[in-house]
């Protein structure tokens, strides 16, 4: 095993997440933050970073489960001249021949110089100057240069990745004129934004966008809040999905600036404080500008409108009855109408062929109402943004599995096809074991054995085996049965070759359910994190926020201590969004007031083992799961009953096992026992739970459940982090949005490539033939290759151990997905199999190499003297398409663009 701390190492003195000069994020520069700084959870023997800007303000962008669908294309950008060994991160570049000096290129030298010279990125000007010209006509506005200027940095950006910062201040200037105007002589930006902050919101209140209450503020003192300088936090691609996305709109005229953006978000989640809600406004305003935690996108969306729909995802139960099947779609219809992603139980529902009482007929059974379900999502779009997203879950005993599972095939009977939503398979553990066994499995009619829907662990057992005695007896009209084995290979073969369904496991759901003594739970969500109970009375609410670990990285690991109060905040602002929101229907407002669930998340996780220099495949990332999770879950639990000391515990707290004196790791034990072992999980600790359990105790908590992993497909772009807990999709990608398409870079790569003199044009060349893998550069040292596995480079059971040791600490759940490189049916039955063993809820996306394989971009074939497969037969500057699953994350279809919702639902 590589020793990642070895200082001695020419990798190790590099800190991954070194960063550009002119921060004013950066502790190192700014001490504006209340917040100590903490001891480190990991430090590695790694020189410090000099620079002056933390890690966060440069994370890389990482394809995620959302993005992979997308027909992405690789074009030949304009080639500079480069060479590594001098200044600029390694990187120089040398004028072209030619270059203009007319009035118009000093215009634009003067504008580039702006935004150069901060970053260090001076040696770049002429090269701008001369790209931005080439595409000008003699006659272009103002509007055309500044266009060109921003093209020019973002086609550059496959020499020099850093202009991707270039490229975001150049929109950034574009973004302050459209909203602000320009700003009277010999006043800042920075002053002018705060001075328009009180008319932004007057205006905004006017137009019927913004709440009235929130000119309840004191205005001025939250202008004077403002921290403009933090918009250089943004790289360009971040900065683009929030302009074409996010920022408020009336009409077509734009209203809000970034920073505007995050001080309504705070505001918003801010209105319900009281005497204290300027305060708590610029506290919230702190965290969100400062990117160490994001609110999901329909907060970011909503909050401090007309309108705060501010929860992300709904899930409910369907009851056999036409009245509430019909009910339930047409809440999804409400739900959808207000960006709500979905998650509907349909296991009660009859099965094909059971009898229909009132009319002495025959039931057609649950697929032709999931047909309709499919269509409403497709007819009701979230807010008028995109299609509607659902996702129907189904027990593995019901009768028209076998149907259920084809429903994503492209050949059969359309009518009982459903190519717009997703589906899942509840699985319970005696099917497990009867796969592990070769036994048989029986599927029933719901309507002959009702109380199997709510029943899990050992009671299930004796129940569903009670039935297989019924059926063999002749008691029951409907059944059949079949070899578990062969159910579970069919099961698998769809998962390879539709995507779907994705496999869910009930009962490591509800034996650690800590809301066991009020519901079952029937299923997840859209995106399989949110596990709450559902019944017709409740639709449970996900209300969700994720943690960016990667905004909290110091020299040599974590600062756990603004972590901590990180977190603190995170979970603030998360209450009062169950207060704040708008609920489409009742049933939703009853469960989320009840309960008061919210689900903290996080994301950057890769960025994290990047900065530790701890390649996802290894152990040392295992104990980093461990340990982070622990701590961020200790942290919310104790937020929580601040919150319950301060407001009062949840309305159901009584009688749950918060309330018995569990937590989520003590029913480990729980699961063991009821599935008489079968399980492997580790289960050490680190932190004394001691005072918090007193605490709870004592207090109780504010809310049913804290936790749960969102994919963050969306919010983690703008901050320009890795997505959730996924390792690094490509080290290379094209990202295609509205504006066009823009070539990433995996940055911290890119740094340590610099740091070793590797970073130059034939090493570019290298990246791009091998589609951004590192693994057959010779160049490349193997602690870097180590490093930089790609999510199809990386065993499936290092994620699956990774999941399961933070799944201990989790009282919901995680989106969790698993890659195959290769089509290998045995092992891809081990990688379920093992996820199960290993405690795991659910799992989420099986990405196939086979399904997901990216053309690389067009390189100089004369010099390697042979073509590459994907070659053959075709021009070597053909446009490449990107050939992308097409069972993509949420609501996401081919074709849609980037830009379009990604996982808006789920974040």
């Amino acid at each position: 095993m590589t020793n990642h701390a070895n200082a001695s190492s020419p990798v190790a003195s590099v800190n991954a997440a070194a960063c550009l000069p002119d921060n004013p994020a950066c502790p190192t520069t700014q001490q504006d933050e209340s917040v100590p700084m903490g001891p480190a959870i990991r430090t590695p023997a790694a020189k410090p970073c000099t620079h002056e800007e933390t890690s966060h303000a440069v994370g890389r962008l990482s394809p995620c489960a959302c993005q992979t669908s997308q027909d992405t294309r690789v074009r030949s950008l304009p080639v500079a001249t480069a060479s590594a060994g001098s200044g600029n991160g390694g990187t120089t570049h040398n004028a072209p021949v030619g270059q203009s000096h007319s009035p118009r290129a000093a215009r634009l030298q003067d504008v580039l110089a702006r935004a150069c010279e901060a970053l260090g990125l001076t040696s770049w000007i002429p090269a701008l100057v001369e790209e931005t010209l080439r595409q000008l006509p003699e006659d272009a506005t103002h509007e055309e240069e500044q266009k060109a200027m921003l093209l020019a940095a973002r086609s550059l950006v496959e020499q020099e990745p850093d202009l991707s910062y270039v490229a975001a201040r150049l929109l950034l200037e574009r973004i302050y004129h459209a909203a602000l105007g320009a700003p009277p002589p010999h006043q800042s930006w920075e002053d002018w934004q705060r001075n328009r902050f009180p008319d932004y919101v007057v205006r905004g209140v006017q137009a019927g966008l913004l709440s009235p209450q929130m000119l309840g503020f004191d205005l001025p003192r939250l202008a004077a809040g403002l921290q403009p300088a933090r918009d250089r936090l943004f790289l360009y691609p971040g900065l683009q999905l929030l302009y074409d996305r996010y920022l408020l709109r009336d009409r077509d005229i734009l209203l809000e600036t970034p920073q505007f953006l995050w001080m309504r978000v705070a505001m918003g989640l801010a209105l319900g404080e009281g005497p204290s809600k300027d305060q708590r406004a610029l506290e919230f305003y702190d965290v969100l500008s400062t990117f160490r935690y994001v609110c999901s996108t329909p907060t970011l969306f909503n909050a401090g409108t007309n309108h705060p729909q501010l929860s992300s995802c709904y899930l409910s139960t369907v009851r056999d009855d036409l009245d509430h099947i019909f009910k339930v779609i047409a809440d999804n219809a409400k739900l959808s109408k207000w960006a709500g992603g979905l998650g509907n139980d349909w296991t009660p529902v009859r099965a094909t062929g059971a009898l229909i009482h009132g009319t002495g007929g025959r039931s057609q059974g649950v697929i032709p109402f999931l047909k309709i379900v499919n269509d409403v999502a497709v007819a009701v779009n979230q807010g008028g943004k995109r299609k509607g997203a659902v996702c129907v879950y189904l027990e593995l005993w019901h009768l028209d599995i076998e149907e259920f599972l084809e429903l994503r095939k492209n050949t059969g009977d359309e009518r009982r096809r459903t190519h717009d939503m997703n589906t899942a398979v509840w699985v319970p553990d005696l099917f497990m074991k009867r796969v592990l066994q070769g036994g048989p499995w029986t599927l029933f009619n719901p309507a002959e054995v009702p109380d199997l829907h709510d029943l899990y662990g050992r009671a299930f057992e004796e129940r569903y085996e009670h039935y297989e005695r019924e059926a063999r007896a002749g008691r029951l009209s409907l059944w059949k049965q079949v070899d578990a084995t062969s159910l579970w290979r069919k099961m698998l073969t769809m998962l390879f070759e539709t995507g779907h369904p994705w496999i869910t496991f009930k009962d490591p759901s509800n034996v650690r359910n800590p809301q066991s003594h009020v519901g079952v739970i029937h299923g997840s969500n859209l995106c399989t994190e949110i596990l709450l109970n559902t019944s017709p009375e409740e639709t449970a609410v996900c209300n969700l926020g994720s943690i960016n670990l990667a905004a909290h990285l110091v020299p040599g690991g974590i600062d756990r201590q603004q972590l901590a109060q990180t977190i603190r905040t995170a979970m603030r602002m998360l209450d009062n969004v169950i207060d704040l929101n708008f609920y489409p229907i009742p049933e939703a407002q009853r469960a989320n007031l009840r309960h008061r669930p919210v689900g903290l998340g996080l994301m950057g996780f890769q960025d994290a083992l990047y900065h530790l220099r701890i390649p996802y495949a290894s152990p040392e990332a295992v104990e980093f799961s461990d340990r982070i999770m622990e701590w961020i879950a200790y942290h919310a639990l104790w937020a929580s009953t601040e919150l319950a000391e301060e407001r009062g515990a949840y309305p159901s707290f009584r009688g749950s096992k918060w309330d018995q004196g569990y937590l989520p790791v003590d029913t480990l034990a729980h699961l063991e026992q009821q599935r008489g072992g079968w399980l492997e999980v580790d289960r050490s600790t680190t932190l004394d739970w001691q005072p918090l359990r007193e605490r709870i105790r004592r207090f109780g908590l504010r809310n049913s459940n804290t936790m749960a992993i969102a994919p963050t497909a969306t919010i983690a772009t703008p901050v320009g982090v890795s997505p959730s807990i996924e390792p690094t999709y490509k080290n290379l990608y094209v990202r295609a949005n509205l504006s066009g398409d823009f070539l990433t870079w995996n940055r911290a790569l890119v740094r340590d490539l610099k740091s070793l003199g590797l970073w130059d044009a034939e090493m570019i060349e290298d990246l791009k033939y091998h589609d951004g893998s590192v693994q057959s550069l010779p160049r490349v040292p193997r602690e870097l290759k180590e490093l930089y596995r790609t999510a199809f480079e990386i065993e499936p059971a290092w994620l699956i151990e990774c999941a399961s040791r933070r799944q201990k600490w989790i009282d919901m759940g995680q989106s969790l997905n698993l890659y195959l490189a290769q089509p290998d049916g045995a092992l891809l039955s081990h990688m379920y199999l093992l996820a199960w063993r290993k405690g795991l809820k659910t799992t989420y996306y099986l990405h196939t190499r086979a399904a997901t394989r990216v053309e690389p971009a067009t390189v100089d074939i004369n010099r390697r003297g042979l073509q590459p497969r994907w070659m053959k037969h075709r021009s070597p500057s053909a446009e490449i398409v990107v050939q992308r699953d097409p069972a993509t994350a949420c609501s996401l279809r081919p074709g849609d663009s980037v830009d379009a919702p990604e996982c808006e639902a789920c974040q």
